[in-house]
């Protein structure tokens, strides 16, 4: 790690899936313009890990967690956020997914969770709900690099959207939204018609790969996850920015834009 680089914050991001007329479909939204990260970019619904997130306190809240503290908030960082940022809620009530019924009486709390005026533990109490840990298919893992002035460590999580679930962007931190195929996002990236960053480039393709959600959930649950830190290389032909081999992806390296002279 350089001098002075920033500590990564814990960061959780969500691929909302649902079977399409081609195949897989994923929940991609636009970040607004204002926003200081990948702003104007289509990118899966996530964001910062909060306090909260790793409280004790939410332990009878939820269901089939991960044991570590850690990785456990970073699960809770990924369900809290596909609520507050697109509507989709992964949980149970009574041992039952929370229906579309329930889903609609909740939705005027998510822009109170987001600013923080209710906490998830009173959300959850109040309305005698359970996280669905249990739902989440971990499916990489990426650390922005030290020469970056933001820093995230980043898990991100498959899932399928329950099909009673309307995902929608929330018109705060995204400002469109579109339930997409990942090859097309690829190709529309490509083409110069999306802005999508290089991590979510490089976990769109991965996704593309497969052709049915069975085969995407029962193949990543079995694969191992190798931590991502990317580095740049000086080559005669330009900077390369690289990412290692055995973490799986198609792209290993890629050749930087030349910036222009000031």
């Amino acid at each position: 790690m350089t001098k002075d680089a920033p500590t990564p914050a814990p960061a959780a991001t969500i691929l909302l899936l649902r079977p399409g007329p081609e195949g897989i479909q994923v929940f991609m939204v636009v970040r607004h313009h204002q926003i200081d990260f990948a702003s104007g970019a289509l990118v899966f619904p996530g964001g910062k890990a909060d306090p909260q997130d790793f409280e004790d306190a939410l332990l009878p809240y939820l269901q089939g967690a991960h044991e570590s503290q850690d990785m456990r908030a970073i699960q809770v960082s990924a369900i809290r956020e596909a609520f507050e940022e697109c509507g989709v809620l992964l949980a149970r009530k009574n041992g039952e997914m929370v229906n579309a019924e329930l889903l609609a009486s909740l939705q005027d709390t998510r822009e109170a969770l987001n600013d923080g005026s209710l906490s998830l533990l009173d959300f959850l109490q109040d309305n005698q709900l359970v996280l669905a840990c249990d739902l989440l298919t971990h499916f990489a893992h990426w650390i922005t690099p030290p020469m970056m002035p933001k820093r995230f460590d980043t898990h991100f999580y498959l899932a399928v959207a329950p099909v009673d679930h309307l995902a929608v962007h929330d018109g705060y931190e995204s400002v469109d939204s579109v339930w997409i195929e990942p090859n097309q996002a690829v190709a529309e990236a490509a083409a110069g018609k999306r802005t999508v960053i290089f991590p979510t480039l490089r976990n769109l393709e991965k996704l593309g790969t497969f052709t049915t959600i069975e085969e995407a959930l029962s193949v990543t649950a079995k694969r191992p996850i190798v931590p991502v830190l990317p580095w740049t290389e000086q080559r005669q032909d330009g900077n390369y920015l690289c990412i290692p081999e055995e973490a799986g992806y198609a792209v290993s390296e890629e050749k930087m834009p030349e910036r222009a002279p000031k």
